[in-house]
């Protein structure tokens, strides 16, 4: 193992610990792709409805953390605090004053889970289980 330079850790005492894959954590809103479950563009989260898959992946991946673009409106933003909050999963506003992404939400894991598909939009389906409930509910509850 190398032995860093003095100039390397002068930078790190200045800095911080190098980190690994910068522009993907600022993209990423400060985690790496590998690691979501889950990602919204800024014009998805600033849409009124909220994503119902959000919820979802919620449920599945209890130890998730929900991560929001804190160069957003709160007033946008808190509908996915208040989901978050509800199904008791920790989430944090990430403000980059310079640097602005087009991601306004990341559900991520601190470990990598290698998600072929992260982005997704209201046309995609929900996942099995909450159309065997609505199927259930529609079946028994006949208009």
């Amino acid at each position: 193992m190398k032995k860093p330079t003095v100039d390397e850790v002068l930078q790190q005492g200045i800095f911080g610990p190098l980190q690994t894959k910068p522009n993907e954590r600022r993209k990423y809103l400060g985690t790496i792709r590998e690691r979501i479950i889950v990602a919204l563009y800024k014009r998805q989260v600033a849409e009124t409805e909220v994503y119902p898959q959000i919820k979802q992946s919620m449920k599945k991946y209890p130890g998730a953390q929900l991560l929001l673009n804190g160069n957003m409106n709160y007033e946008v933003l808190s509908k996915y605090v208040k989901m978050a909050t509800k199904n008791k999963v920790e989430h944090t506003i990430v403000t980059n004053k310079e640097h602005d992404t087009e991601i306004g939400l990341v559900l991520a894991m601190s470990h990598a889970i290698d998600k072929e598909e992260i982005f997704i939009s209201k046309n995609d389906p929900i996942p099995e289980k909450t159309q065997v409930k609505k199927g259930l509910f529609s079946k028994i509850f006949k208009r």
